[in-house]
């Protein structure tokens, strides 16, 4: 893998109606709020016929209590639990990397570690974990918590129940029920087994996994953050990472300081594929494109705009945004400085600052012609600013089918973009190493030493 060119990374994150704030009400939205297998499926199998990596699941989980009837003017998508979505895809697809979030607030490693297992073999080796430790009070008294743990606490809570999903991943070694000896009586050597007695501040778990090792080891691990407790915990623990950027020298500056501190955790640069949100409104030219990009920003709702926990709506919408503390604690308070930022920088209202940041959740914003589209992945790609990217239409089904079909031809023809998937697993797909079993990996070695 090490010798081959280096190839552009693609992943999609779909939301039911497409992330632009006003996608349910765009004309091509023709679907209600119900949950709609089918509509998952179709959107799994075009980006398997484009050849993406990545079909991303997000789960934000728990809803508030509060009903106002501003909530119902929302297109907020109710839909299915990530595992059981994506083992009803695993069916209906062949190649393409399946992702699930799973908040580990909310959670236990073993129950995280045995779902994860069954959809690696459901899909012969395509699982991967979007971890998220994000801690909304909403959700949180949807489980019954009062009292939301600290920023710090949610990332060393995270850390620690990945410790010991690898734990219980690896209490079996890869060919445990591989060799059955019908003959002997002997259903599986019982050294394969490496029971395990974990006993952490957050976590602890006796025993074994009730399901054989995943097919690729561990499922690819991603993980979403741009603060610094998330960018360190990306260099030790994630192997795909999913940022925000709307600059290059943003994305650079973020490469580049996520990478180098994999060294000192023994981890090599291109183990971990950095992908920023691109948000794409495509068309024959700059100007259909442009076209098709106003019409949905003439959609958006500018009557209840909450920020940083403040209410705006008694502010007047193409004033200045107003001098706010931030009130919710760490969790979000990236994001809340970008835009902090990005209003006082180019001096926006407040107007202005929903339909330049949020419109596309404050990912890379790419409006225009096919090669406009093209050039921009490209450079972020050639000058350090990304490994590939997570795309998130706007507006959908339209949004993704005018990217497969146009932009993606031609990052193909540019020889930046596969035209067929690499090996059979996802981690094969990525370009990375499966890990190996500890365990097994010391048993080798003492059976060579005795050789």
């Amino acid at each position: 893998m090490a010798n081959k060119k280096r190839q552009l990374i693609l992943n999609v994150f779909l939301q039911r109606f497409g992330h632009h704030l006003a996608a349910w009400r765009h004309p091509s939205s023709k679907d209600n709020g119900r949950p709609n297998l089918d509509w998952w499926v179709r959107g799994a199998q075009l980006a398997e016929a484009a050849k993406f990596h990545t079909f991303f699941l997000a789960d934000f989980i728990g809803r508030s209590g509060e009903i106002t009837e501003e909530t119902g003017r929302s297109g907020i998508s109710y839909q299915f639990e990530p595992f059981t979505l994506l083992s009803a895809i695993a069916m209906k697809t062949q190649h393409i990397g399946l992702v699930a979030t799973v908040n580990t607030n909310y959670d236990h490693p073993y129950h995280v570690a045995r779902k994860f297992t069954s959809l690696d073999h459901l899909s012969k080796g395509r699982a991967g974990w979007n971890i998220v430790s994000s801690y909304s009070p909403h959700t949180a008294l949807n489980f019954g918590l009062d009292e939301p743990r600290a920023h710090e606490e949610r990332y060393e809570r995270a850390a620690e129940f990945v410790e010991l999903a690898k734990r219980l991943w690896d209490s079996w070694d890869d060919d445990a029920f591989d060799y059955p000896d019908r003959a002997a009586g002997q259903f599986y050597d019982p050294a394969a087994s490496h029971p395990l007695q974990f006993k952490g501040k957050h976590f602890s778990s006796d025993g074994l996994l009730d399901v054989p090792r995943p097919l690729q080891g561990y499922p690819v691990l991603v993980q979403a953050g741009n603060s610094d407790t998330g960018r360190e915990f990306a260099a030790r623990v994630a192997e795909m990472s999913y940022c925000s950027a709307q600059s290059l020298d943003v994305a650079q500056a973020f490469y580049k300081d996520v990478k180098s501190r994999m060294a000192k955790y023994g981890r090599a640069e291109d183990q971990l594929k950095i992908t920023p949100g691109l948000s794409v409104v495509v068309g024959e030219s700059d100007q259909e494109a442009q076209d098709k990009f106003g019409e949905l920003q003439a959609l958006v709702d500018v009557s209840n705009i909450h920020f940083g926990g403040f209410d705006l709506s008694g502010y007047d919408v193409d004033g200045p945004l107003p001098d706010l503390p931030y009130q919710s604690g760490e969790n979000g308070r990236g994001r809340f400085q970008q835009q902090l930022e990005l209003a006082r920088r180019e001096n926006l209202s407040i107007r202005q600052l929903v339909l330049k940041f949020r419109v596309a959740r404050g990912h890379l914003q790419a409006v225009g012609s096919v090669k406009t589209v093209a050039d921009i992945i490209q450079q972020w790609f050639e000058e350090g600013g990304a490994d590939g990217f997570n795309v998130v239409p706007p507006y959908l089904p339209q949004g993704f089918e005018d990217f497969t079909r146009l932009v993606v031809p031609e990052l193909q023809r540019r020889g930046i973009f596969r035209k067929d998937y690499d090996g059979t697993s996802f981690r094969e797909s990525l370009g990375l190493d499966r890990p190996e079993n500890p365990y097994t990996s010391v048993k080798s070695v003492q059976k060579h030493r005795v050789a």
